[in-house]
């Protein structure tokens, strides 16, 4: 193993020399070259030679090795503010044999790490940080909170070596150096290169490093906790996405704000058991690239006993314990199989809660909530909501509120593209459920509904215009307080009436699309109290697009414009000067976490092309796109030399432009 950690920290220190031996190779060439010239003529031509060979590579070599590392954002906890905490990262830290974190801060994300701010691609040291998740507090007991810690800090133990802390933190520095080389930096393809080397020859280190780690966890937390840590953490970093994704982006993109965030993250940890469960069970895969951690599999296996050999009978020797391991001390070795974690228990305790008897199989018994040792968590859950998703100008409401908007707005936005295509059909405006009862009254709907959906049989066609009226009806239902939503933690929301009871709207679509009986789903609204004409609420008017994607540099209609697509459409920036073009991706991503019309105060000139203008679009080439507008305008949009993308840009764009081809 000592050769092993010395292969590794040696071929780090082969990415300076290799730096260093790429430049020389530019230095001494373009010096030779100065050598043979006149000494008037060497001065003459040193300098923009120098310049244009010697510095860029410098220069490229510079940007190749040194990039900065965002902190993310938290809320930091001294040992003033939780001493219970440090004193479980007291204990950590000496089960490790390393230093204790010098500062500790909680986040958003279901994670836990530490993260080194190193020097010469991990060669020097420096501050230690440790992010803990508010998700593992709120869901975990304390002996997990213990494995997960012990295991972070194992990363720096010197238990294999004392240069082993050197080659992880060199190991976390290359991979996230050498990744984000840009493409046509001169200095890449060389360091690229040699990346592939150094992987190959830190792989058996990293490996055994990173078992060391988990065992550190076992000998601290107990071999349980430490298994079940290895299958609780993605299955709540998973649990977390589906939370962001189908419970908080749709009311945030509606421009509002749940007054308890972390709170309702617990309702859904709470509520969807079998979702944690599926997830826990799932293999998360291969480890990416650059990641130091071997499969989960064989992770958990490391730290499984193995079973007692069979007795030999017939030799009569005594029965032996065949590579047996030993467990920490009040620990008790259970396989795999019959371990659940925390957030499994978590689920099983909300429903024994309710008198029924929990499900499946029997759970070991926890500890104390790791919540515990941090003082009033739910006010730290507050406080760390306030920086992590600042409100900027959205209205904070409760969850109950937040769903019914969010709905609200999803609902409106598919109407404003049906009534828009249906005008178009119609040749009259169609702005709510009234004008479709007009349409419907003297037979110019279905009309209009054939020519939209042309070459589709009339059951079909008819069922169309049906789910049409229904979502226009149940939009008049809630503008006019006719209606409610009833929500739910683990399924579909429902539309009620006011008062709780059933809402037949779907039998009044039914009635609402026949001129024969217009008049009476009049009536019948009437009675409900459901104004047809009721417009949009001030929750539509607050809405705002969801940013998919962004490019900067595109040359749009033979125009530097940088792009960003958004869920309703495409917004149009002037670019920036060439000159400029190290800001241009940090101006986009500014505009990206702004509002729409502060987007168009910060960038004059700026335009806004809604999806529903779009009449046809095409790619041409591999990079470049031709659109049709309504108003028989068009764009041409091309990539240039310099572009580049925010994060999914460019499969944003394509997405679009099929969306846009596939629907026209």
């Amino acid at each position: 193993m000592q050769k092993r950690v010395l292969a590794s920290a040696t071929a780090l220190a082969g990415f300076l020399l290799v730096a260093a031996a790429q430049l020389a190779l530019v230095v001494v060439p373009v010096l030779l070259l100065l050598s043979m010239l006149p000494g008037a003529a060497a001065l003459r031509l040193g300098l923009p030679v120098c310049i244009a060979t010697v510095g860029v590579m410098a220069y490229a070599t510079w940007r190749a090795l040194h990039t900065r590392r965002p902190e993310p954002v938290g809320i930091p906890v001294t040992r003033e503010d939780a001493p219970q905490l440090w004193a479980l990262l007291d204990g950590a830290a000496a089960a490790a044999g390393t230093r204790v974190p010098d500062r500790v801060t909680i986040v958003a994300d279901a994670a836990a790490k530490i993260i080194e701010r190193t020097h010469l691609l991990g060669l020097l040291g420096g501050r230690r940080d440790l992010y803990l998740g508010l998700p593992l507090l709120q869901a975990w007991d304390e002996a997990h909170l213990r494995a997960v810690t012990a295991h972070e800090l194992g990363h720096f133990s010197p238990r294999l070596s004392r240069l082993a802390p050197l080659a992880y933190r060199g190991r976390v520095a290359v991979g996230r150096t050498v990744p984000r080389i840009p493409p046509r930096n001169p200095a890449g393809p060389l360091l690229r290169t040699y990346a592939k080397f150094y992987r190959r020859v830190d792989a058996p280190f990293s490996r055994a490093q990173e078992l060391t780690a988990d065992r550190i966890a076992a000998e601290y937390a107990g071999p349980v906790a430490a298994r079940a840590v290895l299958r609780d953490l993605p299955a709540l970093d998973a649990l977390q996405r589906i939370f962001h994704a189908e419970y908080l982006g749709p009311g945030w993109q509606a421009g509002h704000v749940p007054d308890d965030l972390f709170g309702g993250f617990l309702r859904v940890l709470a509520a969807r058991a079998d979702d944690v469960a599926v997830l826990r069970a799932r293999d998360p895969g291969a480890p990416t690239t650059w990641d130091t951690h071997p499969p989960v599999a064989d992770r958990v296996a490391a730290l499984t006993p193995a079973p007692i050999a069979a007795p030999r009978e017939l030799s009569g020797e005594t029965p032996e314990l065949v590579g047996a391991a030993v467990p920490a001390a009040g620990s008790e070795a259970v396989a795999p199989a019959a371990e659940s974690g925390p957030i499994e228990t978590l689920s099983h305790m909300s429903t024994s809660a309710s008198g029924e008897e929990p499900v499946g199989q029997q759970l070991p018994e926890l500890g104390a909530p790791a919540g515990d040792l941090v003082p009033d968590l739910p006010g730290l859950g507050r406080a760390l909501q306030g920086v992590a998703f600042p409100a900027q100008g959205r209205t904070t409401v409760d969850w109950d509120a937040f769903f019914g908007a969010a709905r609200t707005v999803e609902m409106q936005r598919e109407a404003d593209g049906a009534l828009a295509t249906i005008s178009r059909a119609a040749g009259v405006p169609v702005a709510h459920a009234a004008d479709v009862l007009d349409l419907a009254a003297d037979g110019r709907l279905h009309k209009a509904a054939e020519s939209v959906f042309a070459g589709l049989p009339a059951d079909e066609t008819a069922g169309r215009v049906a789910e049409l009226v229904t979502l226009l009806l149940a939009l008049a239902a809630l503008r006019s307080g006719a209606a409610r939503w009833r929500h739910s933690w683990t399924g579909n929301a429902e539309l009620i009436a006011a008062d709780g009871a059933h809402l037949d709207l779907g039998g009044l679509a039914a009635l609402a699309g026949d001129p024969a009986t217009v008049g009476a789903a009049r009536e019948r609204l009437a009675e409900l109290g459901i104004d047809p004409a009721a417009g949009p609420g001030a929750e539509v008017a607050q809405s705002r697009p969801e940013v998919v994607g962004g490019v900067v540099n595109l040359v749009v209609d033979g125009a530097r414009t940088d792009l960003l697509i958004v869920d309703t459409g495409l917004f149009l920036v002037p670019g920036l000067p060439r000159s400029q073009n190290g800001s241009a991706k940090r101006r986009l991503a500014r505009f990206a976490a702004a509002d729409l019309p502060q987007r168009d105060e910060t960038a004059p000139g700026s335009r806004f092309v809604p999806f529903a203008e779009v009449a046809g679009a095409t790619r041409t080439k591999r990079k470049s796109w031709d659109l049709s507008l309504r108003d028989g305008g068009s764009l041409s949009v091309r990539a240039a030399l310099d572009s580049d993308e925010l994060p999914g840009g460019w499969a944003a764009l394509d997405d679009a432009v099929a969306f846009l081809s596939r629907t026209r």
